[in-house]
């Protein structure tokens, strides 16, 4: 089938509507066909670029018919950069398929009497709404097909983002919607400085070169983190960089670096050195503050973390009396932010750091009545620790995408708190636990929350009671 198939060209196909990953779907010969970068309502030529027997996959080659649901792509960059797939469709029509996929995720995985899914909560802005963006610096440019058919040499060093699929390949970005404040000027102005310096850019294949990655955090009261990777232990050459963004942005509250000699850019693991300011950021929410260090987690929708806490908050129905179990608590953003309604609130989380980050957010703002513990959640959360703690009211879980362990679900089975607020930045893994707990609770109700314009990515809420 896949030989058969692979190349064949499908003439005049008619795409029906998006799917899950923001894929598109049309039909062919009884067949499946996903096909990228296309619209709703599009009629286009699709080369099948792979054939299995229940599917395929196949890219655009011929436009016939443009959808009425296009929008313009505002950004030069669309097409080849992995973000914002979505650009070519009208904000209302992302809407209206994040929910659907909430829906289908349920469906076809939970397999649960569910109610209806509530009208996605949007976004205000869906441009310059994140706070924080990884940038790569390569001495591997990408080069786009007319740069190359031109003959003519190009600058091969870049700073920017990751072609999808390509490990090795950089996309130079001159102009990135998705954050605003200072972090398009910094970035490009850290690039032409290095390149007037002649500073190495990173070589991701020997693994060797100065410049390694730009991180930029903002918060919405107007403070700005920059960190810096490097990829060698050159003092002089670091200080260069560091003192060209001290004297060209003095409004950088924290400016730090990081020297990451290892084979990944991840640095949980590494001390960051800070050059000037704070150590941290600090964030608002409602009246309270939120100190964001280099190692922390915070929702990069600021804007949107609130409203989607305010969802988890209303669903747990909180009267001031209830033990309150957050599980997955991060740096306690949620937990903190529900304190006020509790009688405590129990946070437990896997990173170390971030318990540290969430007592000591709990200390800033006042509150006396959390307690968070850093361990597995698989086991931490055992017999023991249930010994030693009051039972749970209300249950809060915001696990990472992979969802919860087996072993977490049956130990909230055996917990039988009366109410569990599910928020999931993946509705697939989201409806397989609740598949599994539908054995003692019930869906209530489910809210998808919009964090990511422009992508197929959606949050969701959902509130579970004990089955009588």
């Amino acid at each position: 089938m896949s030989r058969k198939m692979k190349n064949k060209v499908i003439n005049n196909l008619q795409i029906e509507r998006i799917a899950a990953e923001g894929k598109c779907v049309a039909h062919y010969e009884g067949k499946v066909v996903f096909v990228n970068n296309v619209a709703p309502g599009d009629v286009v030529d699709v080369r099948v670029t792979r054939g299995k027997n229940s599917f395929m996959e196949g890219e655009a080659i011929v436009f016939h018919e443009l959808s009425k649901e296009r929008v313009d792509p505002f950004c030069s960059h669309f097409g080849t950069c992995g973000g914002c797939k979505w650009q070519h469709i009208n904000y209302e029509l992302q809407k209206s398929y994040k929910r659907q996929q909430v829906i289908d995720q349920f469906t076809r995985i939970a397999k649960v009497d569910t109610p209806e899914v509530l009208p996605i909560i949007g976004s205000n802005k869906t441009q310059y709404y994140r706070n924080k963006l990884d940038f790569t610096f390569s001495n591997n440019r990408w080069l786009t097909r007319e740069e190359i058919n031109s003959g003519e040499t190009f600058e091969k060093n870049a700073l920017g983002f990751h072609i999808p699929k390509m490990f090795d390949k950089i996309i130079d970005i001159e102009h990135c919607y998705l954050q605003g404040g200072l972090s398009n000027e910094i970035r490009n102005k850290l690039r032409d400085f290095a390149l007037k310096e002649s500073l190495s850019f990173y070589d991701i294949r020997n693994q060797n070169g100065l410049l390694r990655n730009l991180i930029i955090r903002t918060t919405s009261i107007g403070e700005t983190m920059v960190i810096v990777q490097f990829g060698e232990d050159n003092p002089n050459q670091i200080e260069l960089v560091m003192q060209f963004l001290k004297h060209n942005f003095p409004s950088i509250t924290s400016l730090l670096y990081i020297i990451n000699l290892k084979k990944n850019e991840t640095y949980h693991d590494l001390e960051v050195n800070t050059y000037q300011g704070k150590d941290y950021i600090e964030e608002e929410m409602e009246d309270l503050k939120f100190r964001i260090g280099p190692k922390s987690f915070y929702q990069t929708n600021s804007e949107q973390a609130y409203e989607l806490y305010k969802v988890a908050r209303e669903f747990a129905e909180l009267t001031g009396e209830e033990i309150v179990y957050d599980l997955y608590t991060g740096t306690g953003t949620i937990a903190n932010f529900v304190a006020k309604r509790a009688k405590s609130v129990i946070g437990i989380e896997y990173v170390e750091a971030a318990i540290e980050d969430a007592k000591l957010n709990s200390k800033v703002n006042g509150l006396d009545n959390t307690s968070f513990f850093a361990g597995d959640m698989k086991d931490i959360l055992n017999d023991e620790f249930l010994n030693n703690h009051p039972k749970p009211d209300v249950i809060i879980t915001d696990p990472p995408r992979a969802g919860m362990h087996e072993d977490v679900v049956n130990m909230l089975l055996r917990l039988e708190a009366p109410k569990i607020v599910y928020v999931s930045c993946n509705p697939a893994t989201q409806a397989r636990d609740l598949a599994l707990l539908a054995e003692k609770y019930k869906i209530d109700i489910i809210q998808p929350v919009d964090m990511f314009p422009q992508t197929y990515h959606v949050e969701n809420v959902v509130r579970l009671t004990l089955k009588s």
